[in-house]
Protein backbone atom coordinates (compact mmCIF):
# COMPACT_ATOMS: atom_id res chain seq x y z
CA UNK A 1 0.00 0.00 0.00
CA UNK A 2 1.25 3.56 -0.68
CA UNK A 3 2.86 5.67 2.02
CA UNK A 4 2.57 9.45 2.39
CA UNK A 5 5.34 11.29 0.58
CA UNK A 6 5.90 13.74 3.41
CA UNK A 7 4.59 13.45 6.96
CA UNK A 8 2.68 16.30 8.56
CA UNK A 9 5.42 18.33 10.25
CA UNK A 10 5.08 20.59 13.27
CA UNK A 11 8.45 22.28 13.72
CA UNK A 12 8.65 24.40 10.57
CA UNK A 13 8.08 27.55 12.65
CA UNK A 14 10.06 26.47 15.73
CA UNK A 15 12.22 29.43 16.93
CA UNK A 16 15.26 27.25 17.73
CA UNK A 17 17.79 26.12 15.12
CA UNK A 18 18.95 22.55 14.41
CA UNK A 19 22.25 21.47 15.97
CA UNK A 20 23.04 18.61 13.61
CA UNK A 21 26.73 18.26 14.45
CA UNK A 22 26.11 16.89 17.94
CA UNK A 23 26.11 13.23 16.88
CA UNK A 24 23.45 10.55 16.74
CA UNK A 25 20.08 11.16 18.42
CA UNK A 26 18.46 8.04 19.86
CA UNK A 27 14.68 7.81 20.11
CA UNK A 28 13.31 5.05 22.34
CA UNK A 29 9.60 4.32 22.23
CA UNK A 30 9.62 5.32 18.56
CA UNK A 31 6.91 2.79 17.72
CA UNK A 32 4.50 4.59 20.07
CA UNK A 33 2.29 7.63 19.59
CA UNK A 34 4.73 10.41 20.58
CA UNK A 35 7.85 8.75 19.18
CA UNK A 36 6.11 8.11 15.87
CA UNK A 37 5.55 11.88 15.51
CA UNK A 38 8.98 12.92 16.77
CA UNK A 39 11.21 10.87 14.46
CA UNK A 40 10.07 12.51 11.16
CA UNK A 41 10.62 15.95 12.67
CA UNK A 42 14.20 15.13 13.65
CA UNK A 43 14.96 13.64 10.25
CA UNK A 44 13.51 16.66 8.46
CA UNK A 45 15.73 18.98 10.51
CA UNK A 46 18.82 17.07 9.45
CA UNK A 47 19.61 14.99 12.54
CA UNK A 48 21.22 11.57 12.42
CA UNK A 49 18.51 9.48 14.05
CA UNK A 50 18.59 5.99 15.52
CA UNK A 51 15.39 4.40 16.76
CA UNK A 52 15.20 1.52 19.20
CA UNK A 53 12.24 -0.84 18.87
CA UNK A 54 11.40 -4.23 20.34
CA UNK A 55 10.81 -5.77 16.92
CA UNK A 56 11.81 -4.42 13.52
CA UNK A 57 8.97 -4.06 11.02
CA UNK A 58 9.67 -3.26 7.39
CA UNK A 59 7.25 -0.33 7.61
CA UNK A 60 9.71 1.54 9.85
CA UNK A 61 12.14 1.85 6.93
CA UNK A 62 9.35 3.29 4.78
CA UNK A 63 8.13 5.68 7.47
CA UNK A 64 11.56 6.93 8.52
CA UNK A 65 13.89 6.83 5.49
CA UNK A 66 17.40 7.64 6.63
CA UNK A 67 16.90 6.55 10.24
CA UNK A 68 18.83 3.60 11.64
CA UNK A 69 16.48 1.07 13.24
CA UNK A 70 17.86 -1.25 15.93
CA UNK A 71 16.10 -3.98 17.87
CA UNK A 72 16.50 -4.12 21.61
CA UNK A 73 14.94 -4.87 24.97
CA UNK A 74 15.07 -1.99 27.44
CA UNK A 75 15.46 -4.55 30.25
CA UNK A 76 18.69 -5.72 28.65
CA UNK A 77 21.64 -3.51 29.52
CA UNK A 78 23.64 -4.88 26.58
CA UNK A 79 20.85 -4.00 24.14
CA UNK A 80 20.71 -0.48 25.52
CA UNK A 81 24.47 0.00 25.35
CA UNK A 82 24.52 -1.22 21.76
CA UNK A 83 21.72 1.19 20.85
CA UNK A 84 23.66 4.02 22.53
CA UNK A 85 26.92 3.56 20.62
CA UNK A 86 28.10 6.99 19.43
CA UNK A 87 24.85 8.60 20.65
CA UNK A 88 24.93 12.11 22.06
CA UNK A 89 21.29 12.57 23.15
CA UNK A 90 18.61 10.00 23.93
CA UNK A 91 14.87 10.62 24.07
CA UNK A 92 13.21 8.48 26.73
CA UNK A 93 9.62 7.97 25.50
CA UNK A 94 8.99 4.47 26.83
CA UNK A 95 6.39 3.51 29.40
CA UNK A 96 5.01 0.27 30.80
CA UNK A 97 1.83 1.58 32.34
CA UNK A 98 -0.43 -0.87 30.55
CA UNK A 99 1.22 -3.86 32.16
CA UNK A 100 -1.09 -3.07 35.08
CA UNK A 101 -0.47 -1.35 38.41
CA UNK A 102 1.07 -4.42 40.05
CA UNK A 103 3.75 -4.99 37.41
CA UNK A 104 4.13 -1.44 36.16
CA UNK A 105 6.01 0.22 39.02
CA UNK A 106 8.76 -2.40 39.29
CA UNK A 107 9.14 -2.71 35.52
CA UNK A 108 9.35 1.08 35.04
CA UNK A 109 12.06 1.46 37.67
CA UNK A 110 14.14 -1.41 36.27
CA UNK A 111 13.98 0.05 32.76
CA UNK A 112 14.86 3.55 33.97
CA UNK A 113 17.75 2.22 36.05
CA UNK A 114 19.13 0.25 33.12
CA UNK A 115 18.75 3.26 30.86
CA UNK A 116 20.63 5.69 33.11
CA UNK A 117 23.41 3.14 33.73
CA UNK A 118 23.82 2.47 30.01
CA UNK A 119 23.78 6.20 29.28
CA UNK A 120 26.53 6.76 31.85
CA UNK A 121 28.64 3.90 30.52
CA UNK A 122 28.34 5.23 26.95
CA UNK A 123 29.02 8.83 28.04
CA UNK A 124 25.88 10.39 26.61
CA UNK A 125 25.66 14.16 26.82
CA UNK A 126 22.01 14.26 27.85
CA UNK A 127 18.66 12.49 28.19
CA UNK A 128 15.32 14.11 27.34
CA UNK A 129 12.34 12.57 29.10
CA UNK A 130 8.60 13.22 28.66
CA UNK A 131 6.70 12.61 31.88
CA UNK A 132 3.32 13.46 33.38
CA UNK A 133 2.11 16.69 34.96
CA UNK A 134 0.92 16.65 38.57
CA UNK A 135 1.73 18.11 41.98
CA UNK A 136 4.46 15.98 43.56
CA UNK A 137 2.91 16.55 46.98
CA UNK A 138 -0.46 15.08 45.95
CA UNK A 139 -1.44 11.45 46.23
CA UNK A 140 -0.91 10.79 42.54
CA UNK A 141 -2.61 8.19 40.37
CA UNK A 142 -0.67 5.09 39.36
CA UNK A 143 0.00 6.64 35.96
CA UNK A 144 1.34 9.96 37.26
CA UNK A 145 3.30 8.39 40.12
CA UNK A 146 4.96 6.01 37.66
CA UNK A 147 6.00 8.94 35.45
CA UNK A 148 7.41 10.78 38.47
CA UNK A 149 9.32 7.72 39.72
CA UNK A 150 10.96 7.26 36.32
CA UNK A 151 12.14 10.88 36.35
CA UNK A 152 13.60 10.44 39.84
CA UNK A 153 15.43 7.31 38.75
CA UNK A 154 16.88 8.89 35.62
CA UNK A 155 18.32 11.92 37.43
CA UNK A 156 20.33 9.67 39.78
CA UNK A 157 22.80 9.02 36.97
CA UNK A 158 25.77 11.02 35.72
CA UNK A 159 24.07 12.12 32.49
CA UNK A 160 22.06 15.39 32.68
CA UNK A 161 18.33 14.85 32.21
CA UNK A 162 15.83 17.31 30.74
CA UNK A 163 12.36 16.51 32.07
CA UNK A 164 9.20 17.73 30.36
CA UNK A 165 5.90 17.19 32.17
CA UNK A 166 2.64 17.30 30.22
CA UNK A 167 -1.02 16.70 31.04
CA UNK A 168 -3.66 15.57 28.53
CA UNK A 169 -2.27 15.50 24.98
CA UNK A 170 -4.76 16.38 22.24
CA UNK A 171 -4.14 15.24 18.69
CA UNK A 172 -5.32 12.84 16.04
CA UNK A 173 -4.62 9.33 17.26
CA UNK A 174 -4.15 10.21 20.94
CA UNK A 175 -6.04 8.07 23.44
CA UNK A 176 -7.30 11.08 25.43
CA UNK A 177 -8.70 12.72 22.33
CA UNK A 178 -10.42 9.56 21.11
CA UNK A 179 -12.01 8.93 24.53
CA UNK A 180 -13.43 12.47 24.79
CA UNK A 181 -14.54 12.69 21.16
CA UNK A 182 -16.25 9.30 21.03
CA UNK A 183 -18.07 9.76 24.34
CA UNK A 184 -19.44 13.11 23.19
CA UNK A 185 -20.23 11.86 19.70
CA UNK A 186 -22.10 8.72 20.73
CA UNK A 187 -23.76 9.36 24.11
CA UNK A 188 -26.56 11.98 24.47
CA UNK A 189 -26.47 11.90 28.28
CA UNK A 190 -23.02 11.49 29.85
CA UNK A 191 -23.06 10.83 33.59
CA UNK A 192 -19.88 12.32 34.99
CA UNK A 193 -18.02 11.47 38.20
CA UNK A 194 -17.28 14.24 40.70
CA UNK A 195 -13.69 14.48 39.49
CA UNK A 196 -14.89 15.77 36.11
CA UNK A 197 -14.51 19.30 37.53
CA UNK A 198 -10.80 18.78 38.26
CA UNK A 199 -8.65 21.31 36.42
CA UNK A 200 -6.35 20.30 33.59
CA UNK A 201 -4.02 22.15 31.19
CA UNK A 202 -4.27 20.22 27.93
CA UNK A 203 -1.63 20.55 25.23
CA UNK A 204 -1.64 19.90 21.50
CA UNK A 205 0.54 17.08 20.16
CA UNK A 206 2.01 19.71 17.83
CA UNK A 207 3.25 21.70 20.82
CA UNK A 208 4.59 18.64 22.65
CA UNK A 209 6.77 17.79 19.65
CA UNK A 210 7.94 21.39 19.39
CA UNK A 211 9.04 21.41 23.03
CA UNK A 212 10.85 18.07 22.65
CA UNK A 213 12.75 19.26 19.59
CA UNK A 214 13.28 22.71 21.08
CA UNK A 215 14.91 21.23 24.20
CA UNK A 216 17.29 19.27 21.99
CA UNK A 217 18.27 22.52 20.28
CA UNK A 218 18.50 24.73 23.38
CA UNK A 219 21.50 23.91 25.56
CA UNK A 220 20.18 25.80 28.61
CA UNK A 221 17.37 23.26 29.02
CA UNK A 222 19.95 20.61 29.90
CA UNK A 223 19.55 19.17 33.40
CA UNK A 224 16.32 21.05 34.11
CA UNK A 225 12.65 20.23 34.62
CA UNK A 226 9.79 22.03 32.86
CA UNK A 227 6.01 21.98 32.89
CA UNK A 228 4.48 22.25 29.43
CA UNK A 229 0.87 22.97 28.57
CA UNK A 230 -1.45 24.94 26.36
CA UNK A 231 -2.68 28.45 27.13
CA UNK A 232 -5.97 27.33 28.72
CA UNK A 233 -6.87 25.68 32.01
CA UNK A 234 -10.09 23.69 31.70
CA UNK A 235 -12.01 21.11 33.67
CA UNK A 236 -12.62 17.75 32.01
CA UNK A 237 -16.29 18.63 31.88
CA UNK A 238 -15.50 21.88 30.06
CA UNK A 239 -13.35 20.02 27.53
CA UNK A 240 -16.25 17.70 26.74
CA UNK A 241 -18.60 20.67 26.33
CA UNK A 242 -16.18 22.32 23.91
CA UNK A 243 -16.02 19.12 21.86
CA UNK A 244 -19.83 18.88 21.90
CA UNK A 245 -20.00 22.43 20.52
CA UNK A 246 -17.56 21.64 17.72
CA UNK A 247 -19.53 18.52 16.80
CA UNK A 248 -22.78 20.52 17.08
CA UNK A 249 -24.19 17.92 19.45
CA UNK A 250 -26.63 18.77 22.22
CA UNK A 251 -25.32 16.86 25.21
CA UNK A 252 -26.26 16.68 28.89
CA UNK A 253 -23.73 16.11 31.66
CA UNK A 254 -25.50 15.20 34.93
CA UNK A 255 -23.35 14.35 37.94
CA UNK A 256 -23.37 10.95 39.58
CA UNK A 257 -21.08 9.68 42.36
CA UNK A 258 -19.55 7.15 39.98
CA UNK A 259 -16.50 5.10 40.82
CA UNK A 260 -13.77 5.93 38.29
CA UNK A 261 -13.22 2.24 37.54
CA UNK A 262 -16.93 1.86 36.73
CA UNK A 263 -16.87 4.99 34.56
CA UNK A 264 -13.77 3.88 32.67
CA UNK A 265 -15.25 0.41 32.10
CA UNK A 266 -18.39 2.01 30.68
CA UNK A 267 -16.32 4.37 28.52
CA UNK A 268 -14.38 1.46 27.07
CA UNK A 269 -17.58 0.11 25.46
CA UNK A 270 -18.35 3.46 23.84
CA UNK A 271 -14.90 4.47 22.65
CA UNK A 272 -12.18 2.67 20.64
CA UNK A 273 -9.89 2.78 23.69
CA UNK A 274 -9.91 -0.43 25.81
CA UNK A 275 -10.64 -0.46 29.53
CA UNK A 276 -7.01 -0.79 30.75
CA UNK A 277 -6.07 2.45 29.00
CA UNK A 278 -9.22 4.38 29.93
CA UNK A 279 -8.84 3.28 33.54
CA UNK A 280 -5.18 4.31 33.65
CA UNK A 281 -5.93 7.73 32.19
CA UNK A 282 -9.09 8.36 34.21
CA UNK A 283 -7.41 7.57 37.50
CA UNK A 284 -5.62 10.86 36.90
CA UNK A 285 -8.91 12.79 37.03
CA UNK A 286 -8.49 12.98 40.79
CA UNK A 287 -5.27 15.01 40.38
CA UNK A 288 -5.15 18.63 39.26
CA UNK A 289 -2.70 18.77 36.38
CA UNK A 290 -1.72 22.36 35.60
CA UNK A 291 1.66 23.98 34.96
CA UNK A 292 3.37 25.19 38.15
CA UNK A 293 6.16 27.03 36.36
CA UNK A 294 6.53 28.75 33.00
CA UNK A 295 10.34 28.73 32.71
CA UNK A 296 10.21 26.96 29.34
CA UNK A 297 8.46 29.96 27.76
CA UNK A 298 11.53 32.17 28.18
CA UNK A 299 13.70 29.67 26.31
CA UNK A 300 11.42 28.15 23.68
CA UNK A 301 8.78 30.74 22.90
CA UNK A 302 6.00 30.12 20.40
CA UNK A 303 2.23 30.49 20.28
CA UNK A 304 0.62 27.29 21.53
CA UNK A 305 -2.49 25.85 19.89
CA UNK A 306 -5.73 26.59 21.81
CA UNK A 307 -7.76 23.59 22.92
CA UNK A 308 -10.61 24.24 20.49
CA UNK A 309 -8.20 24.58 17.57
CA UNK A 310 -6.28 21.42 18.60
CA UNK A 311 -9.54 19.45 18.58
CA UNK A 312 -10.55 20.84 15.19
CA UNK A 313 -7.18 19.97 13.69
CA UNK A 314 -7.35 16.45 15.09
CA UNK A 315 -10.82 15.97 13.65
CA UNK A 316 -9.72 17.29 10.25
CA UNK A 317 -6.77 14.88 10.11
CA UNK A 318 -9.12 12.02 11.02
CA UNK A 319 -11.56 13.12 8.33
CA UNK A 320 -8.75 13.29 5.76
CA UNK A 321 -7.55 9.83 6.85
CA UNK A 322 -4.01 11.09 7.46
CA UNK A 323 -3.21 9.88 10.99
CA UNK A 324 0.51 9.05 11.11
CA UNK A 325 0.71 7.44 14.57
CA UNK A 326 -1.90 6.27 17.08
CA UNK A 327 -2.19 5.06 20.66
CA UNK A 328 -2.91 1.54 19.35
CA UNK A 329 0.57 1.34 17.75
CA UNK A 330 1.96 0.08 21.06
CA UNK A 331 -1.09 -1.60 22.60
CA UNK A 332 -1.56 -4.16 24.07
CA UNK A 333 1.65 -3.91 26.09
CA UNK A 334 2.72 -7.38 25.04
CA UNK A 335 2.32 -6.74 21.30
CA UNK A 336 6.08 -6.42 20.76
CA UNK A 337 6.74 -9.52 22.85
CA UNK A 338 4.19 -11.80 21.19
CA UNK A 339 5.80 -14.60 19.16
CA UNK A 340 5.60 -14.26 15.38
CA UNK A 341 4.24 -17.11 13.32
CA UNK A 342 7.65 -17.84 11.83
CA UNK A 343 9.24 -17.86 15.30
CA UNK A 344 7.28 -20.87 16.54
CA UNK A 345 9.42 -23.97 17.03
CA UNK A 346 6.96 -26.03 14.97
CA UNK A 347 3.91 -25.56 12.80
CA UNK A 348 0.75 -24.52 14.60
CA UNK A 349 -1.30 -27.46 15.77
CA UNK A 350 -4.39 -26.45 13.81
CA UNK A 351 -4.95 -24.78 10.44
CA UNK A 352 -8.06 -24.14 8.37
CA UNK A 353 -7.74 -23.00 4.73
CA UNK A 354 -10.39 -21.84 2.27
CA UNK A 355 -9.88 -20.55 -1.27
CA UNK A 356 -11.51 -19.49 -4.51
CA UNK A 357 -10.20 -19.12 -8.05
CA UNK A 358 -10.74 -15.79 -9.76
CA UNK A 359 -9.92 -13.88 -12.92
CA UNK A 360 -9.39 -10.70 -10.91
CA UNK A 361 -5.90 -9.19 -10.97
CA UNK A 362 -3.57 -9.78 -8.00
CA UNK A 363 -3.07 -6.06 -7.43
CA UNK A 364 -6.82 -5.51 -7.22
CA UNK A 365 -7.39 -8.51 -4.94
CA UNK A 366 -4.64 -7.40 -2.59
CA UNK A 367 -5.97 -3.84 -2.50
CA UNK A 368 -9.37 -5.21 -1.53
CA UNK A 369 -7.82 -7.41 1.19
CA UNK A 370 -6.09 -4.37 2.66
CA UNK A 371 -9.43 -2.55 3.07
CA UNK A 372 -10.92 -5.00 5.58
CA UNK A 373 -11.84 -3.87 9.07
CA UNK A 374 -12.34 -0.43 10.52
CA UNK A 375 -15.20 1.65 9.15
CA UNK A 376 -15.77 -0.70 6.19
CA UNK A 377 -16.15 -3.76 8.39
CA UNK A 378 -15.34 -7.31 7.32
CA UNK A 379 -17.49 -7.22 4.17
CA UNK A 380 -19.77 -10.05 5.33
CA UNK A 381 -21.24 -11.40 8.59
CA UNK A 382 -20.26 -8.16 10.32
CA UNK A 383 -22.60 -8.88 13.22
CA UNK A 384 -20.57 -12.01 14.04
CA UNK A 385 -17.29 -10.08 14.08
CA UNK A 386 -18.86 -7.35 16.23
CA UNK A 387 -20.30 -9.90 18.66
CA UNK A 388 -16.85 -11.48 19.09
CA UNK A 389 -15.46 -8.01 19.71
CA UNK A 390 -18.05 -7.19 22.39
CA UNK A 391 -17.32 -10.48 24.17
CA UNK A 392 -13.64 -9.54 24.10
CA UNK A 393 -14.41 -6.12 25.63
CA UNK A 394 -16.39 -7.79 28.43
CA UNK A 395 -13.21 -9.76 29.17
CA UNK A 396 -11.20 -6.47 29.16
CA UNK A 397 -9.66 -7.30 25.80
CA UNK A 398 -8.97 -4.93 22.92
CA UNK A 399 -12.31 -5.55 21.18
CA UNK A 400 -13.34 -4.53 17.67
CA UNK A 401 -13.70 -0.79 18.25
CA UNK A 402 -9.96 -0.11 17.91
CA UNK A 403 -10.63 0.11 14.19
CA UNK A 404 -7.71 1.19 12.01
CA UNK A 405 -5.21 4.03 11.96
CA UNK A 406 -6.07 4.64 8.31
CA UNK A 407 -8.74 3.20 6.07
CA UNK A 408 -6.82 3.89 2.85
CA UNK A 409 -3.31 2.91 3.96
CA UNK A 410 -1.91 -0.17 5.67
CA UNK A 411 1.55 -0.99 6.99
CA UNK A 412 3.19 -3.61 9.18
CA UNK A 413 2.34 -3.24 12.88
CA UNK A 414 -0.93 -1.43 12.09
CA UNK A 415 -4.03 -2.50 13.99
CA UNK A 416 -7.11 -3.87 12.22
CA UNK A 417 -9.80 -4.18 14.90
CA UNK A 418 -8.62 -7.05 17.15
CA UNK A 419 -5.80 -8.04 14.79
CA UNK A 420 -2.37 -6.55 14.11
CA UNK A 421 -0.48 -6.68 10.82
CA UNK A 422 2.46 -9.00 11.43
CA UNK A 423 3.70 -9.40 7.87
CA UNK A 424 2.85 -7.72 4.61
CA UNK A 425 4.17 -8.76 1.21
CA UNK A 426 2.73 -6.42 -1.44
CA UNK A 427 0.37 -8.04 -3.92
CA UNK A 428 0.69 -11.50 -2.39
CA UNK A 429 0.38 -11.88 1.41
CA UNK A 430 -1.15 -10.23 4.48
CA UNK A 431 -0.60 -11.95 7.84
CA UNK A 432 -2.63 -10.78 10.83
CA UNK A 433 -1.91 -11.71 14.46
CA UNK A 434 -4.92 -11.98 16.78
CA UNK A 435 -4.83 -9.79 19.90
CA UNK A 436 -8.21 -10.63 21.37
CA UNK A 437 -8.51 -12.77 24.51
CA UNK A 438 -7.89 -16.35 23.39
CA UNK A 439 -6.90 -19.69 24.97
CA UNK A 440 -3.90 -19.83 22.67
CA UNK A 441 -2.19 -18.02 19.78
CA UNK A 442 -3.95 -17.28 16.50
CA UNK A 443 -3.21 -15.80 13.08
CA UNK A 444 -5.25 -15.05 9.96
CA UNK A 445 -3.44 -15.09 6.62
CA UNK A 446 -4.59 -13.87 3.21
CA UNK A 447 -2.60 -14.85 0.12
CA UNK A 448 -2.95 -14.30 -3.62
CA UNK A 449 -1.23 -16.94 -5.77
CA UNK A 450 -1.24 -17.23 -9.59
CA UNK A 451 -1.94 -20.65 -11.07
CA UNK A 452 -1.12 -22.22 -14.45
CA UNK A 453 -4.49 -21.35 -15.98
CA UNK A 454 -3.97 -17.60 -15.92
CA UNK A 455 -6.18 -17.11 -12.88
CA UNK A 456 -5.39 -16.24 -9.27
CA UNK A 457 -6.08 -18.29 -6.16
CA UNK A 458 -7.34 -16.21 -3.25
CA UNK A 459 -6.73 -18.00 0.06
CA UNK A 460 -7.55 -17.37 3.69
CA UNK A 461 -5.91 -19.54 6.36
CA UNK A 462 -6.55 -19.56 10.10
CA UNK A 463 -3.66 -20.77 12.28
CA UNK A 464 -4.17 -21.71 15.92
CA UNK A 465 -1.79 -22.94 18.61
CA UNK A 466 -3.93 -23.94 21.63
CA UNK A 467 -2.90 -23.14 25.16
CA UNK A 468 -3.97 -26.30 26.94
CA UNK A 469 -7.16 -28.34 26.87
CA UNK A 470 -9.46 -25.31 26.79
CA UNK A 471 -7.67 -24.12 23.66
CA UNK A 472 -8.36 -27.45 21.94
CA UNK A 473 -12.04 -27.26 22.91
CA UNK A 474 -12.19 -23.66 21.70
CA UNK A 475 -10.85 -24.64 18.26
CA UNK A 476 -13.35 -27.45 17.71
CA UNK A 477 -16.30 -25.40 18.97
CA UNK A 478 -15.65 -22.66 16.41
CA UNK A 479 -14.37 -24.85 13.56
CA UNK A 480 -17.86 -25.33 12.01
CA UNK A 481 -18.19 -21.54 11.68
CA UNK A 482 -14.95 -21.20 9.68
CA UNK A 483 -16.49 -22.31 6.40
CA UNK A 484 -19.41 -19.91 6.77
CA UNK A 485 -17.26 -16.94 7.79
CA UNK A 486 -14.13 -17.35 5.69
CA UNK A 487 -15.63 -18.51 2.39
CA UNK A 488 -18.07 -15.61 2.42
CA UNK A 489 -15.26 -13.24 3.39
CA UNK A 490 -13.01 -14.13 0.46
CA UNK A 491 -15.98 -14.07 -1.93
CA UNK A 492 -16.78 -10.56 -0.72
CA UNK A 493 -13.13 -9.56 -1.19
CA UNK A 494 -13.25 -10.92 -4.73
CA UNK A 495 -16.50 -9.07 -5.52
CA UNK A 496 -15.01 -5.76 -4.38
CA UNK A 497 -11.94 -6.22 -6.59
CA UNK A 498 -11.72 -4.77 -10.08
CA UNK A 499 -11.50 -7.04 -13.07
CA UNK A 500 -8.30 -7.11 -15.15
CA UNK A 501 -10.08 -5.31 -17.95
CA UNK A 502 -10.80 -2.31 -15.73
CA UNK A 503 -7.25 -1.91 -14.43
Amino acid sequence: MPYPQRPRLFCDDLPTLPVCDQGIVLVTGASGYIGGRLVPELLERGYRVRVMVRSHARSYDDRWPGAQVVEGDALGIEDLEQAMDNVSTAFYLMHSLLLGPEKCADHEIRVARNFRNAASDKHLKRIIYLGGLGDKNDQLSTHLKSRLDVARELVKGAVPVTILRAAVIIGSGSASFEIIKNLVERVPVIFLPDHAKTLCQPISIRDVIKYLVGCLEHEETQGREFDIGGSEILSYENMMKVVAGILEKKRFFPKLPLNLNVFSYFASFITPVPAPITRSLMEGLANEVVCRNSDILSMISFETVPFREAVKRAMKIEEDDKITSRWSDAYPPTCDLAPRLHELSRRTRYTSTHFILTNKAAISLFYSICRIGGREGWFHNNWMWRLRGEIDRLLLGVGMKRGRRSQSELRENDVIDFFRVEKMEPMSRLLLRAEMKLPGLAWLEFTVKPDNQGTNQLNVTAYFEPGGLFGVIYWYVFLPFHYLIFTRLIKAIERRSRSKERL
